[in-house]
């Protein structure tokens, strides 16, 4: 078991699922931290059961915001080397966060992101979703400058020294994007790592919309041309 990384959850009415979910990741890393994101049903209940850091915002804040407490808690903990952030509904693999955290330690880079679209076939990924993703993704190479394939995937690996200063200011699902204009201001090293996402029915039914991931890039374009 790993100590020297950290695994930071978002969760947000996550009930049937999380307590398998982060059962899983505490097998395989010592420091899990579940920031548990205005909650209405027994999500809370079901982290604390499996024993992992369990922070609670009173109210929904958005992904972004419970990623930057989750984070922030991080900064408390001593011996941590990364920090990893997963989703709690089921569809990560730890396989590729093992395989992200080697090509980080390998190549000394700043950020390793995952990819759905490099080297292997996205699994079951609706139709829609997809050609979705590729213009959010051709939208935010252009606004970025950096040239990923994909932009938009939860799972990433950051160093300690970039979490230390990460702040994210997006406290929806808008932060995906600013986390990518985070890395291209500063300049911080990245690769890219295949994984595979496992959709599901039940991932599937609490996705985003395709309304909201035009809002989404609305809003980035917005941040960038009001600096």
């Amino acid at each position: 078991m790993r100590s020297d990384v950290a695994v930071v959850i978002p969760v947000h009415n996550e009930e049937q699922v999380v307590e398998q979910v982060v059962r899983a990741v505490r097998a395989e890393y010592e420091n899990v931290i579940c920031v548990n994101d205005g909650s209405t049903d027994g999500s809370a209940a079901a982290v604390a059961r499996t024993g992992a850091f369990l922070i609670n915002h009173p109210i929904n804040m958005g992904q972004g915001a419970a990623l930057q407490t989750g984070i922030e808690f991080v900064r408390t903990l001593p011996g941590i080397r990364y920090v990893v952030t997963f989703d709690a509904d089921g569809q990560h693999r730890l396989v590729d966060v093992a395989r992200m955290l080697a090509e980080i330690e390998a190549s000394g880079v700043d950020v390793v992101l995952g990819s759905r679209f490099l080297d292997e076939q996205p699994s079951a990924m609706p139709t829609a979703k997809r050609w979705v993703l590729k213009l959010a993704i051709a939208f935010s190479n252009l606004v970025s400058g950096l040239r990923l394939t994909d932009t938009h995937n939860g799972l990433r690996v950051f160093t300690r020294r970039v979490a230390d200063a990460l702040q994210i200011t997006m406290p929806d699902m808008a932060h995906a994007s600013e986390i990518v204009d985070i890395i291209a201001t500063h300049h911080y090293s990245y690769r890219e790592v295949p994984v595979q996402i496992a959709y599901t029915e039940y991932s599937l039914a609490k996705g985003q919309s395709i309304t909201n991931a035009v809002n989404i890039a609305f809003d980035t374009l917005l941040r960038k041309v009001s600096r």
